[in-house]
């Protein structure tokens, strides 16, 4: 037993210097496979820096412009004969009906007596909304006596300092003084209305024309037509 003993202890310190060499292997190892991951997360990191860097910055933008505000139409006046400024804007021509007049600015009949008005508060020739213009039939000047002879595609020239407009008619309809008020209403886009008595020489009901500005020069708008006759 002591000899056994013996043997068994001698060789322990063998044990030991085998197991610490082990250990130090292990943490060489150890310590390798750290600096390799070291290395390896840097390379990345320095990857995704380069790639950040190469991509082409994103930018949004925002569109911060806001349609034209809408005019507001004045209510009717409460004294058609008040006796008003009269003031002149500008013309109005309708070719289809040889009509060439001075286009004045209101609806009493004070204006109207002169020659076509322009309802205040309405768009102004030309510009956005609506520009509604009222005219008599068969008293003074009556620029608007044949207005029921107008048909879609008829054309109305209104010149103002602004520029020369050309609208295009497009409809056409009859109403009452009552409901017609709706004729004033202003919506987005650049469109006229003309209207008149009706039938001549009674104030029974409104008669309408509407149209939208398609040019703002005669020649251009006659320049765009293809000639009469020719293949379409």
């Amino acid at each position: 037993m002591p000899h056994e003993f013996r043997a068994s202890t001698d060789m322990e310190p063998t044990r030991v210097r085998r197991q610490s060499r082990r250990r130090a292997a292990l943490l060489a190892i150890g310590g390798v496979i750290a600096v390799l991951v070291i290395a390896l997360a840097t390379v990345l990191a320095l990857s995704g820096d380069d790639a950040v860097a190469e991509r082409p910055a994103v930018t949004t933008t925002t569109s911060t412009t806001l349609p034209p505000e809408l005019p507001v139409p004045e209510p009717p006046p409460e004294d058609e004969y008040e006796d008003v400024p009269v003031t002149a804007i500008g013309t109005i021509e309708i070719p289809k009906l040889g009509l060439v007049h001075e286009l004045y600015t209101g609806i009493w009949l004070t204006v109207l007596d002169r020659g076509p008005g322009l309802w205040p508060g309405t768009a102004e020739p030309g510009g956005y909304g609506n520009s509604v213009i009222a005219g008599h039939r068969v008293t003074n000047s009556r620029p608007f006596h044949d207005i029921d002879q107008l048909e879609s595609g008829d054309e109305i020239v209104v010149t103002t300092d602004a520029g020369r407009f050309v609208y295009r008619l497009t409809g056409a309809e009859v109403v009452d003084p009552v409901e017609g008020m709706r004729i004033v209403d202003q919506a987005p886009g650049h469109a006229i209305t003309l209207f008149a008595c009706h039938p001549p020489g009674s104030a029974a009901y409104r008669y309408v024309v509407v149209g939208e500005l398609v040019s703002e020069t005669l020649e251009e708008l006659r320049a765009a037509r293809p000639p009469v006759g020719s293949a379409t």
